[in-house]
């Protein structure tokens, strides 16, 4: 990697012109990201790609007066200290709020570095670019900040931030949801008739890993399969899966794991008291979040808790 300082006039002017191709390129890949769900905060950004594209072509239009038509490739990952920014597919799934304050956070964080190496530049004349290069980014973050405003009113913020609030419930809320209650409810009576009828902790110990971890994976396959997202909304299948596979192996680990102890009383007294625990998460959860009274909520939940972990021990202690 080479210092930013060691670059010459004509290298810096070439590196911009990338990183303004490239920025141009995130802003696309960003609104591509959000057109279907968002359509307003996708026309902010392709207002903003359109703004990168006149700047490029600025720059440009500098280099082939000053340089002539060859631009030699500098990218940012070759400059050393140079800000870099990661794809679209690594930020995903994209939160409104991040990707609003990204386009003012893009160019905040350019002229910060441009004024930043104008400062320590010697040279008069790239110490002028450098200038004005951080002059240009000062604009582009006052149009970015205009075009929100114009694009994104207080109406039109607030119907997009609900329809986010409703892809979390059904990408994340309902799967870890049902993972979560299944995890907990289901593994108890495994768990509680092992325990019960062998007296022995680490036995009821090795029932209910047995019984969490193999929920998971069954849960977690019967969510990825059950729905593409291609017409529910619900996201993609995989990440669903996972979360739902991963909260069901948590719901039953909670009470699994105090059977580690040797005593068998005091694991199952433990076991007991994260049970409750785990009941009272799934009821504030559904009260939260799925708009269910906390009442109805929490007699559900426990009703259904309270019988299945009665089953275990009655089968358990028989």
């Amino acid at each position: 990697m080479r210092n930013f300082s060691d670059l010459t006039e004509r290298e810096i002017l070439a590196l911009a012109i990338g990183s303004e191709e490239e920025d141009g390129r995130i802003y696309t890949d960003v609104a591509e990201g959000l057109r279907d769900d968002y359509p307003a905060t996708a026309k902010v950004f392709m207002d903003m790609v359109a703004e990168e594209n006149e700047h490029r072509r600025r720059l440009l239009d500098l280099y082939r007066e000053k340089f002539g038509e060859h631009i030699p490739l500098i990218r940012r990952q070759d400059v050393r200290g140079f800000i870099q920014r990661k794809p679209v597919w690594q930020i995903r799934p994209l939160a409104l709020d991040t990707v609003r304050n990204l386009a003012q956070t893009m160019e905040l964080e350019t002229m910060r570095f441009y004024r930043l190496a104008a400062g320590r530049s010697t040279d008069a004349s790239i110490r002028k670019l450098l200038g004005d290069l951080a002059e240009a980014e000062t604009v582009h973050e006052h149009i970015a900040d205009r075009l929100v405003e114009e694009n994104l009113p207080t109406s039109v913020r607030e119907a997009e931030d609900a329809a986010e609030r409703r892809l979390f419930l059904l990408r994340v809320i309902q799967p870890g949801l049902a993972g979560l209650m299944d995890g907990s409810v289901s593994t108890l009576a495994p768990l509680f008739a092992a325990a019960f009828a062998t007296g022995r902790s680490w036995d009821a110990f090795v029932v209910g890993l047995a019984a969490s971890i193999g929920a998971g994976i069954s849960m977690g396959f019967a969510e990825a399969l059950s729905d593409n997202g291609s017409l529910t909304g619900r996201g993609a299948p995989w990440i669903r899966g996972a979360i739902c596979g991963l909260m069901t192996t948590l719901g039953g680990i909670g009470h699994t794991l105090p059977y580690m102890i040797d005593s068998f009383w005091t694991a199952s007294s433990i076991a007991f008291a994260v049970v409750v625990v785990e009941l009272a998460t799934i009821s504030w959860i559904r009260w939260k979040y799925m708009d269910t009274p906390p009442i109805s909520a929490a007699f559900q939940v426990m009703f259904g808790g309270a019988l299945v972990f009665a089953t275990g021990i009655l089968i358990g202690s028989s």
